[in-house]
């Protein structure tokens, strides 16, 4: 392709893989990008940018994958402005499962110039580094979990059945410890897994060490703290119990419906509040019970009204605002609506389905031309 002249950004659609990249070059005066095919490696993509002039006017995006941000850091570094779109918020014509390179490189060139693709923040090269860490970290709590998979599978073909509570806890392991077989296979199978599973812990606890000199250094240090995941631990349930034991509040109490005959429920509330006299026992019964309305009402929010999945329209920060305002309105107007009803007719207001309601309002917003909250 001879060299662009233009009058406008030139905005680059590339669908990138391990060998290849797929480039629509969309051109300021043109409707249907060019695409061409280059390898990928860096000799290859500074020829393409050196035949469409002045990097300063190039646009180029990809779509966040496997491939990483090592393509961004190079278009940056060459002046190219690179961004990686997310890839779950493309834009995408129902029905539409036809992919290729092509077309895909396409797909990308043209929103991109027209503003309607989201681009995620390129991180630092330390922050990758971590962020590596963390997925081998990840991959070896895997391999753990495989590994007492494994063993208790193996236990479970000879019968050996663990009935002493939740599992890999400090009489679970007394349990394992005790196990002992006759026939000298069996034996050294176990002692296999055994050792399997050792490493496995061994190797968790050293990557976790290795995690660790990170979590006071910036810029790690703010969403550490605000996580606490400095505060947990790595391992197995009992090695947590024996490294880090912390005392707890149990708060009994029972639950009577006046209209069941049957007996009472009864409860236990494990908390970290140890001082009785503030709050008391059936203040904390109390807020626990609240606390499943807050979670109804979030529920009511995210699944019923705004839908599943459902992410915001607008791809700037008032807009969102604006979206999120409105959600809120439409929610208290119809709670209220709810509440009215229900006090008219003598019930609780917690009653009413919101969901039925819900779908009440908007038949009713459709057949009507405007709804105050």
């Amino acid at each position: 392709m001879a060299s662009v002249s233009h009058l406008g950004p030139i905005h680059l659609g590339l669908d990138v893989h391990r060998d290849t990249i797929s480039v629509a070059i969309l051109g300021p005066d043109h409707e249907r990008p060019d695409v061409e095919r280059i390898a990928h490696d860096e000799a290859s993509v500074r020829r393409l940018v050196g035949r469409l002039g002045d990097p300063r006017w190039l646009r180029a995006c990809y779509e966040a994958g496997p491939t990483g941000f090592e393509l961004a850091r190079l278009l940056d570094g060459m002046g190219v402005h690179c961004q990686v779109i997310a890839t779950s918020l493309i834009p995408k014509a129902p029905g539409d499962r036809v992919k290729t390179d092509r077309r895909d490189c396409r797909r990308l060139a043209r929103p991109h110039r027209a503003g309607e693709l989201v681009a995620i923040r390129v991180p630092t090269l330390a922050e990758e580094a971590v962020h590596d860490l963390c997925r081998a970290r990840a991959d070896l709590v895997q391999d753990c979990t495989r590994a007492q998979h494994r063993l208790s599978k193996f236990l479970l073909r000879h019968g050996r059945v663990w009935r002493g509570g939740n599992p890999w806890t400090l009489a679970h392991e007394r349990w394992l410890l005790a196990q002992r077989f006759d026939e000298s296979a069996l034996r050294a199978t176990y002692a296999h897994y055994r050792a399997v599973l050792e490493v496995r812990d061994t190797q968790l606890e050293a990557i976790q060490a290795d995690l660790a000199c990170w979590y006071d250094r910036a810029p790690f240090v703010d969403a550490v703290h605000r996580l606490g995941a400095g505060e947990q631990s790595h391992s197995r349930p009992f090695d947590r119990a024996k490294r880090h034991p912390i005392t707890v509040r149990v708060v009994e109490y029972r639950l009577v419906d006046p209209g069941r005959r049957a007996k009472a429920d009864r409860y236990r509330l494990v908390t970290t509040i140890l001082d009785p006299p503030r709050p008391p026992a059936n203040e904390l019964a109390a807020l626990y019970a609240e606390r499943w309305d807050v979670k109804t009402t979030l529920g009511e929010l995210k699944t019923s009204q705004r839908g599943p999945k459902a992410v915001p329209r607008s791809r700037d920060p008032r807009g969102v605002a604006q979206e999120v305002w409105a959600h809120l309105l439409v929610h208290y107007a119809i709670r209220k609506l709810v509440h009215q009803a229900a006090l008219a007719e003598d019930l609780d207001p917690d009653r009413p389905s919101f969901t039925r309601s819900l779908q009440l309002v908007r038949r009713q917003v459709i057949a009507h031309a405007a709804f105050s909250p």
